[in-house]
């Protein structure tokens, strides 16, 4: 692995984002517009702001991430740049750390506007420090954009790409205990909640928005978003061909 490589990729992928305007206010823009009709959509039931709220604020990241990380991952696989890119001395873990570091940045960026939304004038309120807040959805950002460089593999178009939004990331949502408690849905929903990746992601988001200690278990959910993180790149790696058949 070279960092000069990992660099060039990453600063290849911030200017083609910066010449993209529509896509940056996908990431930066949407996320703040929904936090702010989640307010006022519960504006008579202010609490259920504030319980939804800041685990919300840590998964839009996941959810951007994924959807734009797979198109961009496709149209490198379509255009032949991954190609190109494969038939150099470059590593796959320079690309996929240059890929890493870019949405890094810009999931940065995009969480730290919504907190400033949020714990400003939305007057979303949490009882540990922001930093916190900030890394976990920091994480849940390299956990999405990680998914969705996976994905991109097993799409043949941008349509397709969009595709796997509702047929991987809503199911999870519904199911992460974001709306309904885990413990009270039916026995195999639980069950499969169990392995999804953004079950883990809310608890960990739960439990930091509460006053209590954060325990073992938030030390688990953090250790599987990692674990789950580095074996999507891995996966991600794996679908990476050297030159077409």
């Amino acid at each position: 692995m070279s960092p000069r490589a990992t660099l060039a990729v990453a600063e290849r992928v911030l200017r083609q984002l910066r010449r993209d305007p529509r896509t940056l206010a996908l990431l930066i823009v949407v996320p703040c517009l929904l936090m702010v009709i989640m307010r006022y959509a519960f504006d008579a039931q202010p609490q259920t702001f504030q319980r939804i709220g800041a685990p919300l604020l840590g998964l839009l990241p996941f959810t951007t991430m994924f959807v734009v990380t797979s198109i961009a991952m496709l149209r490198e696989r379509t255009t032949g740049t991954l190609e190109r890119l494969m038939t150099t001395p470059m590593a796959k873990l320079d690309l996929l750390a240059g890929y890493a570091i870019a949405f890094a940045v810009v999931a940065l960026v995009q969480t730290a506007a919504v907190a400033a939304l949020s714990l400003g004038p939305l007057g979303l309120e949490i009882s540990r420090p922001a930093s916190l807040l900030v890394a976990l959805a920091l994480a849940n950002a390299l956990l999405g954009m990680a998914l969705g460089l996976f994905v991109s593999a097993f799409a043949t178009s941008e349509f397709q790409a969009v595709q796997f939004m509702p047929a991987a990331v809503l199911p999870q949502l519904l199911l992460c205990g974001l709306f309904v408690a885990r413990d009270q849905m039916a026995g195999w929903l639980e069950a499969i909640s169990a392995v999804l990746p953004l079950t883990y992601a809310y608890d960990a988001l739960d439990r930091a928005t509460r006053p209590e200690e954060l325990g073992a278990r938030f030390a688990i959910d953090v250790v599987v978003i990692v674990a789950l993180t580095l074996g999507a790149l891995a996966a991600g790696a794996a679908t990476m061909r050297r030159r077409s058949d």
